[in-house]
């Protein structure tokens, strides 16, 4: 995210947050039918770097140009900050999109990807909102409240409220986005940790607002990766931040808590491990 510069917070009303919670809900839903017909079918899978592998297919398109069609319809002054079409400014909101999040698992079949949608006030999320679309689940937050809806039944997230490290199950979408640093760092967390799980991109910080999980870690993380997900932690009680103090709306190396003490505990173990 460098070619964006965010140093002022733009003033969102009450009335105008919730407005931007309806929206986000209602167009990770029009984004996950636009992705749905491509889920385990023989789709092309083409690869974003000249090294390694970074794939994206024609479902993370579809959903992408989904939403900004939506967003080009009700708020066409706001700047949008998408994985596959990039950035275009607006007058100091933007909405953040990653169509697919977790399209390895996407790509093969398996369940562990979801639409997300924030919106970014120039330095916090003000809403977010994740949906997976086989599944019918929807996460939603606004970083006071959060909630779940799946079949049309809705209820309230809470994280598990759980305080310490050797309490805690841990989970991160894989080990190979960390640097040698970063990894030494995850082993610290890992080896006070209660339980430890590989794998889930988005469903790991969903897990962590619903209680299921109770920490949720990533390395190399886009804005668009997690700026929609903050809002829904945080509305549940969780805390979030960056293992380097950094703005974690940013992306980076982002780890998620179930409370702000198992987030201090989980940075003295990271930040010790230097």
């Amino acid at each position: 995210m460098s070619e964006l510069d965010f140093t002022t917070a733009y003033a969102v009303s009450d009335s105008a947050r919730a407005e931007y919670l309806a929206f986000a809900q209602a167009a990770v839903r029009a984004a996950g039918q636009a992705v749905l017909p491509f889920f385990r079918t023989q789709l092309a899978v083409d690869n974003k770097r000249e090294q390694g592998f970074d794939p994206v297919t024609e479902g993370d398109r579809a959903g992408e140009r989904r939403i900004r069609e939506l967003l080009a319809a009700r708020y066409p002054d706001h700047g949008i900050y998408g994985e596959e079409y990039g950035y275009s400014a607006g007058n100091g909101l933007t909405w953040m999109i990653d169509p697919i999040d977790g399209t390895r698992a996407f790509v093969t079949g398996m369940l562990h990807w979801g639409v997300l949608l924030g919106l970014f006030d120039g330095q916090q999320p003000v809403v977010g909102a994740m949906y997976q679309p086989y599944t019918d689940e929807l996460f939603w937050g606004d970083g006071r409240s959060a909630g779940f809806e799946r079949a049309g039944e809705r209820r309230a997230l809470q994280t598990s409220g759980t305080a310490t490290l050797s309490q805690a199950t841990l989970a991160t979408t894989g080990t190979q986005w960390f640097s040698a640093q970063g990894r030494t760092q995850f082993d610290a967390l890992r080896s006070r940790a209660k339980m430890t799980r590989m794998g889930g991109d988005c469903y790991l910080y969903a897990m962590v607002a619903m209680g299921s999980l109770d920490i949720a870690t990533d390395a190399n993380l886009n804005a668009y990766d997690v700026l929609g997900l903050i809002p829904i932690i945080r509305g549940a009680g969780g805390a979030v931040a960056t293992y380097d103090d950094g703005n974690p709306s940013l992306g980076g190396t982002v780890l998620a808590c179930g409370s702000q003490a198992l987030l201090d505990d989980a940075l003295a173990a990271v930040r010790g491990a230097t």
